[in-house]
């Protein structure tokens, strides 16, 4: 299948989803975001990338596309019908990353900062703990797969 390096799509009534090959600038993409919601009386960021330590030098994810897109859309379904938001995004990274690299960008917008906070934490430990990726890391080793640890699962079911 032949997937563009950016795929941008509207889920539910205020989600944006974003799947990217390439690398993203997190402040442009927090700065459109803010300016699409600056009705908003808050707004809450996460910003996940590849660690550098434990001699890692690359991290790789994979994904299927018509399984990657409908769950991203299930997922801003349920926090939008759980919290009152303005604006929800939810950018994640495919492909080859290295050290210092964006993986993952949520950013939730809403008249309250308290649900800005709880829908940015739950969308976090859902794409953590039940994703619909693929993670393998690369050391002077080689390759590893990469699965959710014990405290992804444990986050997730505190839900």
């Amino acid at each position: 299948m032949n997937w563009p390096s950016c795929h941008r799509f509207r889920a539910a009534d205020v989600a944006e989803i974003v799947l990217r090959e390439s690398a993203f600038d997190p402040a442009a993409e927090m700065d459109a975001f803010i300016g699409r919601h600056a009705q908003a009386g808050g707004v809450v960021s996460f910003l996940g990338q590849v660690r550098g330590d434990g001699g890692v030098e690359a991290l790789e994810l994979k994904h299927y596309p018509p399984m990657t897109q409908p769950g991203m859309a299930d997922l801003a379904v349920t926090i939008e019908r759980r919290w009152p938001l303005e604006g929800l995004l939810l950018l994640h990274r495919v492909g080859l990353m290295v050290p210092g690299d964006p993986i993952v960008l949520v950013a939730a917008a809403a008249r309250h900062r308290r649900d800005a906070f709880a829908a940015a934490d739950f969308a976090m430990d859902h794409l953590k703990g039940e994703s619909w990726f693929w993670k393998r890391e690369k050391t002077a080793a080689g390759w590893r797969w990469i699965e959710p640890r014990a405290q992804d699962h444990a986050d997730l079911a505190r839900w």
